[in-house]
C-alpha cells in the first residue's frame, strides 16, 4: 500500500471518528484537516472501495454536518467545509453509468455547497461548484431526454430542469454581487428573468433577489448599479401581482427614486417618474415627502412645487404631515411657499382639534423671518381663544411657553429687558386659566430679573413674592430672596435666604444626579451671593456664604478660593480686636477655615510637592496666614499651637527652601512646648501621655527638620539643639524612660553645652513625676565646673545652682550620715566659700543659707558625738557670718555665744574622746 493509500485510510478514519465522536473538542480541527486533505485524494486512492461505500460515507458526513450544525454550533465556514468534504466525495463516484438519481444528488449537493460557501463569505470556492452544477445539469439533461417516452414527459423534465438552471443561474448572482462582478450578476440574472416566461412562478423570487442587490448596493453608493437592480425588481414583481403586494412595489420604486435623486441631477425626471409611479402603485405619506424632497434638490418652478402641495391636501393626508412639509419647505430656503402652505394648512384644518400645532408653528416661522408685529397679533389671537374656551392642550402649552420664554431669553441676552419683558408677560397671561406652579415661579423669577434691571424694584418685589409663595424651597427663588434682601440692606433676611443651601447640600435621600447638579447650583449660588453682599457692602452675610461654600462645596479649587475670600474679611478684623470672647470666637472660626482648606491642598499635590505654580503660591499664602494667626495667640497658648501645626502642615505642600524649613522648625518647637506646658498640668495620667507622646513625636520631626536646616548655612547662635534636646529629655523623664541614661550619655560629651542648659536637666530630672536625682547631681556639678570655668563668673546663677546643688547632697534639709556624702558637701561649701572670698555680688542671703546649712550640720554632728566635726562644721559657719552684710549684725553676736558654748561644751567632753576617728577629712 503506497503513501496515497495510507493518507486516504487515515481519512477514512478521521470521518468516522467525527461522526461517533460529537463533543469532541478536536472537531474544529478536525474539519480544518478534512478539508486540506480532500484535495490530495483522488478515485484511485479509495481503489479499494466500491463507489457505494464512498457515497456512503459522503452521504453520511453530510448529514452529520446538517443535523450537528445547530446542536453543535458550527459555523457557515465550518459547516461549507464539511459539504465540500462530502460533495467531492460523492463527486469522485461520477462514472459514465452513474443513475439519474445519482446525478441528481451530485447537482444538489455541488448547489448547497456553493450556497454554503456564499453565505460562509468564499464565492471563488462557490463558483467551482455552481460550474460542477450547471455541468451535471447538462447531463442530466441528456440522459432525461434519452429516457423520456412520451412528449408530456419531456416538457415536464424540461421544466424541471430549467427550474434547476435558473436556482444555479440566481446563485451565481449572488456570488458575483459578493465578488462585485456587476456584469456577471447582471448577465445571470437577465437570463433568469428570460426564462420567467416558462418559470412564472419564480419572478417573486427574482423580484425580491434583485431588490436585496439593489438594496445592497445603494448601501455602497452605487446608484447606478443599485438602480438597475431596482428596476430589474419591479419589472419582475409586476409580472406576478398576485404574489407580489402593491405595497412592496410601491416600497421598490421609492428607493429606485432615492436612488436616481443620489445619482446625478440629470436623473431628476428619472427619479420624479418613479416616485410618481411609486404613489400610483401605493401612496404613502413616504411618498409624498420624497417627491418634495426631489423637487426640492432641483431647480423647479413654482407650479410644480403648488402642484405637490394641492397634492397632499387632497389626497387627506395627517395635519402632522402637513407641518413636516412645511417643516421641510423651510429648512431648504424656500419660505415664501413654506409660509404660503402654512396658511392654507391653518385655513384647511381650522375645525381640527390640533389646529393649534399648526398656529404655533407659524409663530415660530414669524418670528424667525423677524416679523415680530404679525407674530405678536398671531400670539394674542391664540392666547383669546385659549381664554375663550378653544384650549390648547397641556402639551402645546408647553410649546408656546417654551417660544416665549426663548424669545424673552434672545432679548435678555442682548440686554432688551423691556422686550424681555413684554414676551414673559404674554406666558403669564396663560397662566390666568392653567398654572402649572413651578413653571410659575421660574416665570416670576425671570420677570424679577428684568425688573431688577429696569430698576423696577417695587415690581420686582412682587414677582419675588409670588416665586417665593408657589416654589419656596427653590435655590433659584431663594437666590431672587436674598436679592432683594441685600438690596434692601436686609441682612437678616438675606442671611434666612441662605441658611437653608445647608440641609439643600446635605441632601441624602436624591438620587445621585440630582445631588450633584444641586450641590452645583448651591455652589454658584452662594458664590454669587458671597459677590453681591460685597458690593453692597454686607460683609458679615458675605463672610456666612463664603463659609458655608467652604464647607460643603466638592469643588477644591472653589473651596481654596471661597477661604482665601473668607480670610482676607475676617483676619483685618481680628487682629484689631482687644481680646476678648468674641475674639476667641472668631479665632476658633478662622481655625476652622484652616483645618478646612488642609485636606483641598492634600487633595491638589497627592503626596507631591510643586515647585512652582499657583497652587504653590495658594499654600504659602495660607501657610503665612496660619503663622500671623498663632503669633497674635500669644496669650491662649492651645489655639496658638493650633495655629502653629495648621501653619506647618501647609508649609509640607511649599518647597523646602530656607525660609519654610526655619518655619516648620519654629511651629514644631512652639507646639512641642505647649504640649509638654499642657502635659505638666494634666489632670490624668492618660491625658500626659497623649500630650507628652505628640510632643515627642513634633520634636523627632523638629530634629529631621533642623538636620536638613543645618545644611544650607550657619545656626552656631540658634538654640534649637538645645530645646530639643530639654525637651525629648523632660518628656522621657517623666515617661520614666528606661533608656534615659543611654539618651544622655552622648550630651554629657558635647563641647558647647551651656550651664543653663545643664541647670534646666536637673530642675527637670527632678521635676515629678520624674525623680532621677544622680542625673540631676551630674548636671549640676558640670554646670557649676562650667561656671568656674568663666572668666567672669555669673555668681547669682552660680549661687542658685550651688544651693541646687547641695540641697540635693541634703534632701530633707537635716543630714543623714549615711546618706549624706559630708565629704562632698563640705567641697561644695569650700569652693562657694572659696568664691566668696575673691568675688563681689554674691546674693547675701545665699551666704545666709550657706552658713546656716553649715551651722545645722555641725550641730547634727555633736549630736552624733562626732565632737572634731561638729567643732569645723561650726567653724565653718563663722567663716560664712565673715562675709555677711547688712544681716551680719542679726546672726553675729547669736552665733558667737552659742559657738562659745558649744567649744566650752566640746573642751569638756574632748578628754576622753582623743582617739575619735573621723569619717572624713579635709
Amino acid at each position: 500500500m503506497d503513501a496515497v493509500d495510507f493518507r486516504f485510510m487515515d481519512f477514512k478514519e478521521m470521518v468516522e471518528n467525527l461522526i461517533i465522536r460529537d463533543g469532541s473538542p478536536m472537531i474544529p480541527e478536525t474539519i480544518d484537516r478534512l478539508f486540506a486533505d480532500i484535495a490530495n485524494i483522488n478515485r484511485e486512492s479509495m481503489a479499494e472501495m466500491q463507489d457505494s461505500q464512498i457515497e456512503e460515507m459522503a452521504v453520511n458526513l453530510w448529514n452529520w454536518a446538517i443535523i450537528k450544525k445547530g446542536a453543535l454550533g458550527l459555523s457557515e465556514e465550518q459547516s461549507a467545509k464539511l459539504r465540500h468534504v462530502a460533495c467531492k466525495l460523492v463527486c469522485m463516484c461520477e462514472g459514465s453509468a452513474a443513475s439519474e438519481e445519482a446525478i441528481q444528488r451530485q447537482i444538489l449537493m455541488n448547489l448547497k455547497t456553493g450556497k454554503g460557501w456564499v453565505d460562509g463569505g468564499n464565492a471563488v470556492i462557490a463558483d467551482e461548484f455552481f460550474q460542477a452544477a450547471m455541468a451535471g445539469l447538462e447531463k442530466l439533461y441528456v440522459k432525461l431526454m434519452q429516457s423520456c417516452s412520451t412528449e408530456f414527459h419531456v416538457t415536464m423534465q424540461k421544466t424541471a430542469t430549467e427550474r434547476d438552471v435558473f436556482r444555479v443561474l440566481s446563485y451565481q448572482a449572488e456570488s458575483a454581487v459578493v465578488q462585485q462582478d456587476f456584469q456577471r450578476a447582471s448577465t445571470c440574472v437577465l437570463r433568469c428573468k428570460d426564462m420567467l416566461i416558462r418559470l412564472p412562478k419564480m419572478s417573486g423570487y427574482l423580484h425580491i433577489l434583485c431588490y436585496s442587490f439593489g438594496i445592497e448596493a445603494y448601501k455602497q453608493n452605487k446608484y447606478e448599479e443599485s438602480s438597475f437592480w431596482l428596476r430589474q425588481s419591479y419589472d419582475t414583481g409586476k409580472m406576478d401581482k398576485f404574489s407580489v403586494p402593491q405595497e412592496m412595489l410601491g416600497k421598490v420604486l421609492r428607493l429606485l427614486a432615492t436612488a436616481y435623486m443620489d445619482w446625478d441631477g440629470k436623473e431628476y425626471y428619472k427619479a420624479l417618474s418613479a416616485v410618481n409611479l411609486a404613489n400610483k402603485e401605493h401612496l404613502t405619506p413616504g411618498g409624498l415627502s420624497l417627491k418634495m424632497k426631489i423637487l426640492l434638490k432641483y431647480e423647479t418652478a413654482k407650479e410644480e412645487f403648488l402642484g405637490a402641495i394641492m397634492e397632499i391636501l387632497h389626497r387627506d393626508m395627517s395635519l402632522d404631515f402637513c407641518l413636516s412639509i412645511a417643516k421641510l419647505l423651510m429648512y431648504h430656503e424656500r419660505e415664501s411657499l413654506g409660509s404660503y402652505f402654512l396658511k392654507i394648512i391653518c385655513e384647511h384644518f381650522k375645525s381640527s382639534e390640533n389646529i393649534g400645532k399648526a398656529l404655533l408653528f407659524h409663530v415660530e416661522v414669524l418670528l424667525q423671518r423677524k416679523e415680530e408685529l404679525l407674530a405678536t397679533e398671531k400670539i394674542e389671537e391664540i392666547i383669546i381663544a385659549h381664554q375663550t374656551g378653544r384650549q390648547l392642550t397641556t402639551e402645546l402649552v408647553g410649546c408656546l411657553h417654551n417660544i416665549l420664554w426663548k424669545k424673552a431669553a434672545k432679548s435678555f441676552q442682548v440686554e432688551d429687558y423691556a422686550d424681555a419683558l413684554h414676551w414673559y408677560c404674554c406666558s403669564l397671561r396663560l397662566y390666568a386659566c392653567d398654572q402649572t406652579y413651578l413653571d410659575f415661579a421660574r416665570l416670576q423669577r425671570n420677570m424679577a430679573a428684568c425688573y431688577l434691571h429696569l430698576e423696577q424694584f417695587d415690581k420686582a418685589k412682587e414677582a419675588v413674592t409670588e416665586a417665593e409663595r408657589c416654589d419656596p424651597t427653590n435655590i433659584f427663588t431663594k437666590f431672587y430672596v436674598f436679592k432683594m434682601a441685600i438690596l434692601e440692606g436686609n441682612s437678616d433676611r438675606a442671611l434666612q435666604a441662605i441658611a437653608p443651601s445647608e440641609n439643600l447640600l446635605r441632601a441624602e435621600e436624591q438620587e445621585e444626579n440630582d445631588v450633584v447638579t444641586n450641590r452645583s447650583l448651591v455652589s454658584m449660588f452662594l458664590n454669587l451671593a458671597a459677590q453681591l453682599a460685597l458690593q453692597n457692602e454686607q460683609q458679615i452675610v458675605a463672610e456666612k456664604a463664603l463659609e458655608y461654600l467652604a464647607q460643603y462645596s466638592e469643588d477644591g479649587q472653589e473651596v481654596i478660593i471661597a477661604l482665601k475670600c473668607l480670610l482676607r474679611l475676617v483676619v483685618p478684623k481680628v487682629s484689631h480686636m482687644p481680646e476678648s470672647e468674641n475674639k476667641k470666637k472668631q479665632m476658633d472660626r478662622l481655625l476652622t477655615c484652616l483645618n478646612t482648606a488642609l485636606p483641598k491642598f492634600a487633595q491638589y499635590f497627592d503626596g507631591e510637592v510643586s515647585t512652582s505654580g499657583s497652587r504653590t503660591n495658594e499654600a504659602h499664602w495660607f501657610r503665612k496666614i496660619a503663622w500671623n494667626l498663632a503669633v497674635q495667640c500669644n496669650k491662649d497658648p492651645v489655639t496658638m499651637r493650633e495655629f502653629f501645626i495648621i501653619s506647618y502642615k501647609l508649609s509640607q505642600f511649599c518647597p523646602s527652601d530656607q525660609a519654610v524649613l526655619i518655619a516648620q522648625k519654629t511651629c514644631l518647637i512652639v507646639a512641642s512646648a505647649v504640649d509638654l506646658e499642657k502635659g505638666r498640668k494634666a489632670s490624668t495620667i492618660s491625658e500626659q501621655t497623649m500630650l507628652l507622646n505628640r510632643a515627642l513625636d513634633q520634636i523627632h520631626k523638629c530634629r529631621d527638620i533642623w538636620n536638613l536646616l543645618k545644611e544650607t548655612g550657619d545656626f552656631s547662635s540658634d538654640p534649637c539643639e538645645t530645646l530639643l534636646l530639654l525637651y525629648e529629655f523632660e518628656v522621657k523623664a517623666k515617661m520614666n524612660d528606661p533608656l534615659l541614661d543611654s539618651f544622655l550619655e552622648p550630651m554629657w560629651e558635647l563641647p558647647h553645652l551651656e550651664s543653663k542648659t545643664l541647670e534646666t536637666i536637673a530642675s527637670l530630672a527632678m521635676e515629678m513625676p520624674a525623680h532621677y536625682p544622680c542625673i540631676a547631681l551630674k548636671a549640676l556639678k558640670k554646670a557649676l565646673f562650667l561656671h568656674k570655668k568663666k572668666e567672669s563668673v555669673d555668681v547669682l546663677r552660680y549661687s542658685k545652682c550651688m544651693r541646687s546643688l547641695i540641697n540635693l547632697l541634703v534632701p530633707d534639709g537635716v543630714p543623714n550620715e549615711e546618706l549624706c556624702p559630708l565629704e562632698e558637701i563640705w567641697g561644695c561649701c569650700e569652693d562657694a566659700l572659696s568664691l566668696i572670698s575673691h568675688t563681689e555680688g554674691y546674693p547675701e542671703t545665699e551666704i545666709l543659707w550657706l552658713m546656716i546649712k553649715s551651722w545645722n550640720i555641725g550641730i547634727f554632728m555633736y549630736s552624733s558625738n562626732k565632737y572634731m566635726s561638729s567643732e569645723k562644721w561650726c567653724g565653718l559657719a563663722l567663716r560664712f557670718l565673715d562675709h555677711l552684710g547688712s544681716l551680719k549684725r542679726s546672726y553675729e553676736t547669736q552665733i558667737h555665744v552659742l559657738y562659745s558654748e558649744l567649744l566650752e561644751t566640746l573642751n569638756k567632753k574632748k578628754g576622753p574622746l582623743v582617739n575619735e576617728e573621723c569619717c572624713w577629712n579635709r
